[in-house]
């Protein structure tokens, strides 16, 4: 028996495009992306990780009721590099 994967082709295309997009205005989403393509990640793979990342930033936004804030957003991140 073969397993059965199931995706939604055109939820990734969109979230791909949103990341993409995402590129050009977002510093935080650009260092990430650059991040992940300084370690070897092709291109594709990078714009998964940082449509992933991205997801998770809207699912905390949606579950904690705040609006979405770029400095918050990506705080962890430039606190990471800071240590």
């Amino acid at each position: 028996m073969t397993a059965r994967y199931v995706r939604n082709d055109r939820l990734i295309d969109a979230l791909i495009a949103q990341a993409f997009s995402t590129l050009r205005v977002s510093a935080g989403a650009r260092t990430y992306y650059e991040r992940q393509r300084a370690r070897g990640i092709e291109f594709n793979a990078a714009l998964r990780q940082l449509a992933n990342r991205l997801v998770g930033i809207l699912h905390g936004c949606l579950k904690t009721g705040t609006p979405y804030d770029e400095a918050t957003a990506w705080s962890q991140r430039a606190h990471a590099l800071a240590a």
